[in-house]
């Protein structure tokens, strides 16, 4: 039996390894942004008017009203950030294109500073620099990934981001008031509403620290003790106040 070329067992190997790495990161990050503070600010500003002794009724139309408008804030805020990801990379693509219509030889002697970090020496980064100086596009590129660290963002970033984050927001903000929708005492529904809202929070954490890479198990503990101090917190100051004559 022959034995295997070079690219022959190069494909073996490659279909033995499959990656697994996550690409859905900006995806992940957006939901995480929404999903946190929706199971945050909704609950503890539920918690709050239950210290103030609030019917049940007005903690709900108070805690839609919250989540409509965090929603809008949150969605907007995204799409503000992406927006101006996207505008500082086509600043960043301008000035990089100019340079290295104005400025050819310094932009070339850039190209071999970077792969010169990679450990190639001056004669061997000769052919990449020539290769990249008779193709513009793929220069331009390779200055704005290696050099300034820039991946060219995605057009639907921005509404894809606002959207993401704000439904996120809204499936959030719903799970600490559905107890005030089926619990017409507010004094049963913020005990139901303590129990599953932390409850969501340890799953959130736990599969927060899954996608992220950290501790599943801490990650939860973490989360849950934040929305619990939270709600702590506005539930006592609204008794303090209450309790001012």
């Amino acid at each position: 039996m022959e034995s295997m070329g070079g690219s022959g067992k190069q494909k073996l190997l490659l279909d033995d390894h499959k990656e697994r790495h996550f690409t859905a990161g900006e995806i992940v990050r957006d939901v995480i942004i929404g999903v946190s503070d929706g199971l945050t600010v909704p609950f503890a500003l539920a918690a709050g008017l239950s210290g103030a002794n609030a019917s049940s009724s007005i903690i709900l139309t108070a805690g839609i009203a919250e989540v409509a408008a965090g929603a809008i804030s949150m969605g907007l805020g995204g799409y503000l950030a992406a927006k101006s990801e996207a505008d500082h990379y086509m600043r960043e693509l301008k000035r990089e294109q100019e340079e290295i219509i104005t400025v050819p030889d310094i932009e070339a002697a850039e190209i071999e500073e970077i792969l010169s970090q990679y450990g190639l020496e001056p004669h061997e980064s000769a052919p990449v620099v020539n290769a990249l100086r008779r193709r513009p596009q793929a220069w331009l590129d390779f200055m704005m990934k290696f050099e300034l660290g820039l991946e060219k963002p995605d057009p639907r970033r921005a509404m894809q981001s606002a959207f993401t984050i704000a439904l996120a927001y809204v499936l959030g903000g719903l799970v600490p008031l559905i107890p005030y929708m089926l619990v017409p005492r507010a004094e049963e529904a913020v005990i139901a509403s303590v129990a599953l809202t932390l409850v969501a929070l340890l799953i959130f954490g736990y599969g927060k620290g899954r996608f992220t890479g950290n501790r599943p198990l801490r990650s939860a503990l973490q989360t849950a003790l934040i929305g619990a101090l939270a709600s702590a917190a506005a539930f006592g100051m609204a008794k303090a106040v209450r309790a001012v004559p």
